[in-house]
């Protein structure tokens, strides 16, 4: 898996991100939008505001996916990742035009997120009882041409997070 030690991810693109660090670089506390609002303005057009909450004007940070998850069995959860999320991460693609950063904040994600450099695979691993990976990458990015890239900080290169350029 590739690298990434520019501050690209904190101005376009998509990205899940774990370290309260690297959140804080780009949003407060207080501009973080709920998985619902996401939702609801992915579903309808001209739903996204002109500007969005953090940084500037260019991202928009949500929380709550990783508790969604939590929730659902992993049959389910896949389902709704491919039907909901990813639809609504298109849309704020074709919003913004690529000119946007979309950042999923999940706190507990360096636990939970399953990286192999081999294959380029990343999986999501369920919270018990079910302890099954759900294969993020086939279902969020499964037809894109290059994989997501490691974000590192540059104070420790200890990886952050996960960016994707452009989700199709």
């Amino acid at each position: 898996m590739r690298q990434l030690r520019d501050t690209v991810w904190q101005r376009r693109g998509t990205s899940w991100v774990w370290d309260e660090e690297a959140r804080n670089q780009i949003c407060a506390a207080s501009e973080v939008w709920s998985l619902r609002q996401f939702l609801r303005a992915g579903k309808a057009p001209g739903s996204w505001p002109d500007d969005l909450p953090s940084n500037g004007g260019k991202t928009l940070v949500v929380a709550g996916l990783d508790g969604s998850l939590d929730l659902l069995t992993p049959t389910d959860a896949e389902a709704w990742l491919g039907d909901a999320i990813k639809p609504a991460i298109l849309s704020f693609q074709d919003e913004y035009e690529g000119e946007a950063a979309l950042t999923f904040w999940l706190p507990g994600g360096h636990n939970r997120i399953r990286a192999h450099a081999a294959t380029d695979e990343v999986g999501w691993l369920c919270h018990a009882p079910h302890g099954h990976q759900i294969d993020l990458g086939r279902i969020l990015w499964g037809q894109a041409n290059e994989y997501p890239q490691e974000i590192l900080l540059r104070n420790g290169g200890r990886p952050v997070g996960l960016f994707h350029s452009r989700i199709t």
